[in-house]
């Protein structure tokens, strides 16, 4: 049985407890505690091109948008 969504495995194997657990196991997705997965834009949810400094925590097209009315002034 292969499947990306748990509730058709949960259907099947809900009489199945041990079964269960293991296919769970196997198949559940990992518990990330690094890398680029981890850190998201807080406005647009995108993982990449990210901008962490300064607590901003923005995607660099986002950042873009909004950086006046944070604060930040473009230098020429």
């Amino acid at each position: 049985m292969t499947t990306s969504n748990f509730r058709k495995a949960y259907t099947q194997l809900k009489f199945k407890p041990i079964k269960w657990k293991k296919y769970l196991k196997h198949n559940e997705p990992k518990k990330r505690s690094v890398g680029a997965a981890l850190k998201m834009c807080r406005l647009c949810g995108n993982h990449r091109a990210h901008i962490d400094k300064y607590g901003i925590r923005m995607c660099r097209r986002c950042f873009r948008e909004y950086a006046k009315e944070i604060g930040f002034k473009k230098y020429i």
